[in-house]
């Protein structure tokens, strides 16, 4: 847990069990090499519940043991009054073959997908999502809380290979959580 003085950063995609993730591990094991993670608050989270409560898919999972990143995250929900749009995978497994994935690779997880709280909003410096999509809802549900400090910007505003939009590989095969053609 970071410091109370310290700064904290929200990854957010639409499911949380792909792209946000992968993101809070990166962004976790970077804090941790450069000496700094106790200065941060790091965390993942949803705009759906589709995947609330279920770890990160297994491709992702086997991506990050391959580069020696750990994760440890479980998806959670989004809560703002009454709640989020959808509710489609609340409660369900993780996807199958993100698993396979991690376990080919020997990696555990204990992500669960969560959906971002209204408290995220008051709470998080910067919440960094993946796709315009994302960032729409975002900036929808920030409008409707008050108090809001967190910075909401796209995570891929600060790629310095200029991706500014990190699609969704959730619907694409395994390649596509290593960044392959």
């Amino acid at each position: 847990m970071a410091a109370s003085s310290g700064k904290s950063v929200l990854f957010v995609c639409l499911g949380n069990i792909c792209r946000s993730p992968i993101a809070e591990a990166v962004f976790r094991k970077m804090a941790t090499d450069a000496g700094v993670v106790d200065k941060w608050r790091i965390d993942s989270a949803a705009t759906s519940t589709y995947e609330i409560g279920n770890p990160p898919d297994h491709r992702g999972q086997a991506c990050m043991k391959k580069h020696g990143v750990p994760m440890r995250h479980v998806a959670r929900q989004w809560v703002i009054d009454s709640g989020a749009t959808t509710d489609w995978n609340t409660g369900s497994s993780p996807d199958a073959r993100g698993l396979a994935c991690l376990r080919t690779h020997g990696i555990e997880t204990k992500h669960r997908a969560r959906q971002v709280t209204k408290e995220d909003f008051m709470s998080f410096d910067y919440i960094l999502c993946m796709d315009e999509s994302n960032l729409s809802d975002l900036k929808k549900k920030a409008n409707s809380v008050k108090n809001s400090k967190a910075k909401i910007e796209l995570l891929g505003s600060y790629d310095p290979e200029k991706q500014l939009i990190i699609k969704d590989p959730y619907y694409r095969d395994k390649r596509a959580m290593r960044r392959e053609p």
